[in-house]
Protein backbone atom coordinates (compact mmCIF):
# COMPACT_ATOMS: atom_id res chain seq x y z
CA UNK A 1 0.00 0.00 0.00
CA UNK A 2 1.43 3.64 -1.16
CA UNK A 3 0.16 4.93 2.68
CA UNK A 4 1.86 1.93 4.55
CA UNK A 5 0.26 0.14 7.35
CA UNK A 6 -0.70 1.98 11.16
CA UNK A 7 2.41 0.30 12.46
CA UNK A 8 4.98 1.69 10.13
CA UNK A 9 3.34 4.96 10.19
CA UNK A 10 3.64 4.94 13.65
CA UNK A 11 7.15 4.34 13.72
CA UNK A 12 7.76 6.91 11.10
CA UNK A 13 5.81 9.25 13.08
CA UNK A 14 7.91 8.67 16.27
CA UNK A 15 11.13 9.67 14.61
CA UNK A 16 9.64 12.97 12.83
CA UNK A 17 9.08 13.84 16.56
CA UNK A 18 12.02 12.68 17.75
CA UNK A 19 13.94 14.72 15.19
CA UNK A 20 12.16 17.41 15.31
CA UNK A 21 12.05 17.67 19.25
CA UNK A 22 14.34 20.27 21.06
CA UNK A 23 17.89 18.73 21.95
CA UNK A 24 18.45 18.70 25.63
CA UNK A 25 22.21 20.00 26.17
CA UNK A 26 24.58 17.48 27.33
CA UNK A 27 25.53 17.09 31.13
CA UNK A 28 29.28 17.77 29.46
CA UNK A 29 28.20 21.55 28.18
CA UNK A 30 27.39 23.87 30.60
CA UNK A 31 23.83 25.49 29.65
CA UNK A 32 25.27 29.20 30.08
CA UNK A 33 28.19 28.21 27.16
CA UNK A 34 25.05 28.42 24.84
CA UNK A 35 23.54 32.19 26.07
CA UNK A 36 23.96 34.96 24.17
CA UNK A 37 25.93 37.19 26.37
CA UNK A 38 28.96 34.19 27.45
CA UNK A 39 29.15 34.31 23.37
CA UNK A 40 29.37 37.96 22.77
CA UNK A 41 31.92 37.56 26.02
CA UNK A 42 34.18 34.63 24.14
CA UNK A 43 34.04 36.92 21.34
CA UNK A 44 35.48 39.86 22.83
CA UNK A 45 38.54 38.25 24.05
CA UNK A 46 39.14 37.31 20.34
CA UNK A 47 39.10 41.38 19.97
CA UNK A 48 41.48 41.57 22.61
CA UNK A 49 43.84 39.24 21.09
CA UNK A 50 43.51 40.59 17.58
CA UNK A 51 43.99 44.06 19.54
CA UNK A 52 47.45 43.08 19.61
CA UNK A 53 47.67 43.35 16.01
CA UNK A 54 47.14 46.65 16.42
CA UNK A 55 49.45 47.67 19.02
CA UNK A 56 52.16 45.65 16.71
CA UNK A 57 51.05 47.99 13.88
CA UNK A 58 51.83 51.20 16.62
CA UNK A 59 54.81 49.62 17.73
CA UNK A 60 56.22 49.07 14.07
CA UNK A 61 55.41 52.99 13.46
CA UNK A 62 57.78 53.72 16.14
CA UNK A 63 60.47 51.71 14.83
CA UNK A 64 60.22 53.66 11.14
CA UNK A 65 60.56 56.76 13.53
CA UNK A 66 63.60 55.35 15.28
CA UNK A 67 61.90 55.55 18.43
CA UNK A 68 62.93 52.76 19.82
CA UNK A 69 62.36 53.55 23.40
CA UNK A 70 58.55 54.07 22.41
CA UNK A 71 58.60 50.83 20.18
CA UNK A 72 59.52 48.43 23.25
CA UNK A 73 56.90 50.15 25.40
CA UNK A 74 54.50 49.27 22.95
CA UNK A 75 55.46 45.78 22.69
CA UNK A 76 55.53 46.09 26.11
CA UNK A 77 51.79 46.58 26.40
CA UNK A 78 51.13 43.42 23.75
CA UNK A 79 52.90 41.33 26.49
CA UNK A 80 50.32 42.40 28.87
CA UNK A 81 47.43 41.81 26.55
CA UNK A 82 48.95 37.76 25.56
CA UNK A 83 49.11 37.76 29.43
CA UNK A 84 45.89 38.58 30.12
CA UNK A 85 43.76 37.09 27.03
CA UNK A 86 44.88 33.09 27.72
CA UNK A 87 43.29 32.95 31.52
CA UNK A 88 40.35 35.20 30.09
CA UNK A 89 39.84 32.58 27.49
CA UNK A 90 40.42 29.21 29.77
CA UNK A 91 37.79 30.86 31.96
CA UNK A 92 35.10 31.32 29.58
CA UNK A 93 35.79 28.24 27.54
CA UNK A 94 36.57 30.37 24.78
CA UNK A 95 36.63 27.32 22.22
CA UNK A 96 33.21 25.74 23.23
CA UNK A 97 31.47 29.44 23.39
CA UNK A 98 32.91 30.53 19.99
CA UNK A 99 33.83 27.23 18.08
CA UNK A 100 34.06 29.48 14.58
CA UNK A 101 36.77 31.35 15.70
CA UNK A 102 40.56 29.35 16.74
CA UNK A 103 41.61 31.01 19.65
CA UNK A 104 45.44 29.58 19.21
CA UNK A 105 45.84 30.78 15.30
CA UNK A 106 45.03 34.47 16.36
CA UNK A 107 47.31 33.93 18.97
CA UNK A 108 50.27 32.58 17.15
CA UNK A 109 49.72 35.21 14.32
CA UNK A 110 49.32 38.03 16.75
CA UNK A 111 52.33 36.56 18.60
CA UNK A 112 54.81 36.23 15.21
CA UNK A 113 54.07 40.05 15.12
CA UNK A 114 54.95 41.53 18.37
CA UNK A 115 57.50 38.64 19.60
CA UNK A 116 59.07 38.26 16.06
CA UNK A 117 57.95 40.33 13.22
CA UNK A 118 58.49 43.94 14.80
CA UNK A 119 61.57 42.85 16.63
CA UNK A 120 63.46 41.67 13.53
CA UNK A 121 62.46 44.92 11.80
CA UNK A 122 64.43 47.23 14.69
CA UNK A 123 67.48 44.59 14.92
CA UNK A 124 67.64 44.84 11.15
CA UNK A 125 67.20 48.98 10.80
CA UNK A 126 68.66 49.84 14.21
CA UNK A 127 72.44 50.36 12.67
CA UNK A 128 73.13 48.04 15.83
CA UNK A 129 74.82 45.68 12.84
CA UNK A 130 76.99 46.18 9.80
CA UNK A 131 74.71 47.12 6.61
CA UNK A 132 75.84 43.75 5.16
CA UNK A 133 74.56 41.99 7.60
CA UNK A 134 71.42 43.18 8.77
CA UNK A 135 68.72 42.20 5.85
CA UNK A 136 70.39 38.54 6.44
CA UNK A 137 70.11 38.57 10.07
CA UNK A 138 66.28 40.13 9.51
CA UNK A 139 65.05 37.38 7.06
CA UNK A 140 67.29 34.82 8.74
CA UNK A 141 64.84 35.83 12.56
CA UNK A 142 61.64 35.64 10.14
CA UNK A 143 61.96 32.41 8.40
CA UNK A 144 63.30 30.54 11.20
CA UNK A 145 60.79 31.85 13.62
CA UNK A 146 57.78 30.87 11.05
CA UNK A 147 59.16 27.66 11.13
CA UNK A 148 59.44 27.58 15.03
CA UNK A 149 55.67 28.45 15.43
CA UNK A 150 54.83 25.71 13.26
CA UNK A 151 56.64 22.88 15.17
CA UNK A 152 54.28 21.45 17.02
CA UNK A 153 56.60 20.04 19.54
CA UNK A 154 58.09 23.40 20.60
CA UNK A 155 57.14 22.45 24.01
CA UNK A 156 58.66 19.75 26.15
CA UNK A 157 56.03 17.64 28.50
CA UNK A 158 57.02 19.99 31.35
CA UNK A 159 56.27 23.18 29.21
CA UNK A 160 59.84 24.21 28.59
CA UNK A 161 60.78 25.62 25.15
CA UNK A 162 62.83 23.47 22.71
CA UNK A 163 65.78 25.50 21.40
CA UNK A 164 65.30 29.25 20.85
CA UNK A 165 61.71 30.33 21.45
CA UNK A 166 61.66 32.95 19.06
CA UNK A 167 61.88 36.03 21.74
CA UNK A 168 63.06 38.16 19.33
CA UNK A 169 61.74 41.55 21.37
CA UNK A 170 63.51 40.38 24.37
CA UNK A 171 67.11 39.70 22.01
CA UNK A 172 66.39 43.16 20.32
CA UNK A 173 65.68 44.72 24.06
CA UNK A 174 69.45 43.34 25.23
CA UNK A 175 70.53 44.47 21.76
CA UNK A 176 69.97 48.01 22.42
CA UNK A 177 70.86 47.81 26.39
CA UNK A 178 74.00 46.30 25.69
CA UNK A 179 74.91 47.86 22.30
CA UNK A 180 78.05 45.57 21.19
CA UNK A 181 80.28 46.22 18.44
CA UNK A 182 78.59 45.36 15.19
CA UNK A 183 80.07 42.11 14.13
CA UNK A 184 79.94 40.79 17.81
CA UNK A 185 75.73 41.71 17.72
CA UNK A 186 75.56 39.83 14.35
CA UNK A 187 77.37 37.10 15.65
CA UNK A 188 75.08 36.68 18.25
CA UNK A 189 71.85 37.59 16.57
CA UNK A 190 73.09 34.18 14.44
CA UNK A 191 73.80 32.30 16.96
CA UNK A 192 70.44 32.96 18.56
CA UNK A 193 68.97 32.05 15.15
CA UNK A 194 70.94 28.36 15.23
CA UNK A 195 69.65 27.91 19.07
CA UNK A 196 66.29 28.05 17.67
CA UNK A 197 66.42 24.12 16.56
CA UNK A 198 68.96 23.04 18.88
CA UNK A 199 68.43 20.44 21.62
CA UNK A 200 68.30 22.58 24.42
CA UNK A 201 65.48 23.40 26.65
CA UNK A 202 64.43 27.23 27.84
CA UNK A 203 62.13 27.91 30.57
CA UNK A 204 58.91 29.20 30.23
CA UNK A 205 58.24 31.10 33.88
CA UNK A 206 54.46 31.08 33.54
CA UNK A 207 53.91 27.46 32.34
CA UNK A 208 56.41 25.61 34.12
CA UNK A 209 55.58 24.53 37.49
CA UNK A 210 58.49 23.60 39.38
CA UNK A 211 59.78 27.09 41.06
CA UNK A 212 56.91 28.76 39.59
CA UNK A 213 56.42 31.75 42.26
CA UNK A 214 60.12 32.53 42.05
CA UNK A 215 60.07 32.44 38.23
CA UNK A 216 57.45 34.74 38.28
CA UNK A 217 58.97 36.95 41.04
CA UNK A 218 62.04 37.20 39.04
CA UNK A 219 59.94 38.56 35.82
CA UNK A 220 58.08 41.03 37.90
CA UNK A 221 61.51 42.16 38.95
CA UNK A 222 62.52 42.27 35.54
CA UNK A 223 59.19 43.88 34.20
CA UNK A 224 60.27 46.77 36.75
CA UNK A 225 63.71 47.19 35.48
CA UNK A 226 62.68 46.91 31.62
CA UNK A 227 60.81 50.16 32.32
CA UNK A 228 63.42 51.90 34.20
CA UNK A 229 65.57 51.36 30.96
CA UNK A 230 63.28 52.62 28.79
CA UNK A 231 62.30 55.72 30.50
CA UNK A 232 65.56 56.26 30.46
CA UNK A 233 66.43 55.27 27.08
CA UNK A 234 68.23 52.87 27.83
CA UNK A 235 70.83 54.99 29.80
CA UNK A 236 70.94 52.83 33.30
CA UNK A 237 73.41 52.34 35.74
CA UNK A 238 75.44 49.04 35.46
CA UNK A 239 73.82 47.59 38.63
CA UNK A 240 70.23 47.66 36.53
CA UNK A 241 72.07 46.48 33.23
CA UNK A 242 73.66 43.72 35.46
CA UNK A 243 70.36 42.59 37.08
CA UNK A 244 68.53 42.35 33.81
CA UNK A 245 71.55 40.17 32.02
CA UNK A 246 71.19 37.98 35.32
CA UNK A 247 67.30 36.97 35.15
CA UNK A 248 67.55 36.48 31.45
CA UNK A 249 70.69 34.51 31.64
CA UNK A 250 68.53 32.59 34.26
CA UNK A 251 65.67 32.38 31.96
CA UNK A 252 68.44 30.42 29.19
CA UNK A 253 69.89 28.26 31.69
CA UNK A 254 67.46 27.53 34.42
CA UNK A 255 66.58 23.82 33.11
CA UNK A 256 70.46 23.07 32.42
CA UNK A 257 70.88 24.39 36.26
CA UNK A 258 68.41 22.63 37.33
CA UNK A 259 69.17 19.13 35.66
CA UNK A 260 73.08 20.11 37.02
CA UNK A 261 72.61 20.45 40.80
CA UNK A 262 69.98 17.57 40.59
CA UNK A 263 72.11 15.84 39.02
CA UNK A 264 75.09 16.53 41.87
CA UNK A 265 72.85 16.31 44.54
CA UNK A 266 72.68 12.58 43.40
CA UNK A 267 76.00 11.96 43.46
Amino acid sequence: MRGGSPQGRGCNGAKILLNVAPQMPSADTPPSISTPARRRAAFGVHVLTALGAGIALIALMEAVREHWAAMFGWLGVALVVDAVDGPLARRLDVAAAQPRWSGETLDLVVDFLTYVFVPAYAIAASRLLPPVAAALIGVGIVVTSALYFADRRMKTADNYFRGFPALWNAAAFYLFLLRPSPWLSTLAMAVLIVLTFAPIHVLHPVRVVRFRKFNLALMAIWAVLGVVALMADFNVPPPVTAALCAIGLYVVLADFLIRLFGAAKHD
